[in-house]
């Protein structure tokens, strides 16, 4: 996979999710994430938030998964970033003013293989300019996005999201679970 050369030498990717299309590096390089917020011209201080493959993974960069956290991912059908009160192994400056990372176990098959080939967390944001819309498919994307990443995806370019996104729960450290969207 062209993506993974990409992705370990700091590159952006341009990709689709179990969402909608998004802009990726890895979430474990500063300067890569810094690209994207760059590109996206985005506020520094809003969260960005991160992909896994699986549980083991999510444990690599989370002090604690909260039991009913676990019951979540088990039991939701539809795409769920968790807002979890404690990341570790990350540029979190990057990535939270707050020490808290939202993340987001993707049963989308393509994003699977990504991470499991990569074996490092994928920084997952919506494929637009800060405050535009989130594109709905592929063609939707403005140029300057697609010009400013080092890599576009060959698949799903005509396939049109019904998901504007994930839903966001955050789970607090008593294990309170906060619906966010």
């Amino acid at each position: 996979m062209k993506e993974i050369e990409i992705l370990n030498n700091g590159g952006i990717i341009l990709y689709p999710t179990d969402t909608i299309w998004g802009l990726g590096c890895d979430a474990t390089q500063p300067l890569a994430i810094k690209k994207i917020i760059e590109l996206k011209g985005r506020d520094e201080s809003k969260n960005l938030l991160i992909l896994v493959k699986d549980i083991e993974m999510l444990l690599n960069y989370v002090e604690n998964i909260p039991k009913e956290a676990l019951g979540l991912i088990e039991n939701t059908p539809t795409p769920l970033t968790i807002i979890y009160p404690k990341a570790k192994n990350l540029p979190i400056e990057y990535l939270s003013q707050s020490q808290s990372i939202g993340i987001r176990i993707p049963k989308h098959s393509y994003c699977q293989a990504l991470l499991s080939k990569f074996g490092k967390p994928i920084v997952s944001t919506s494929a637009n300019i800060s405050g535009e819309p989130s594109p709905i498919d592929f063609y939707s994307i403005s140029q300057k996005i697609k010009n400013g990443v080092d890599y576009i995806s060959e698949i799903e370019k005509d396939k049109i999201s019904n998901n504007l996104g994930s839903s966001i729960v955050l789970i607090k450290d008593t294990g309170e679970i906060i619906k966010i969207r």
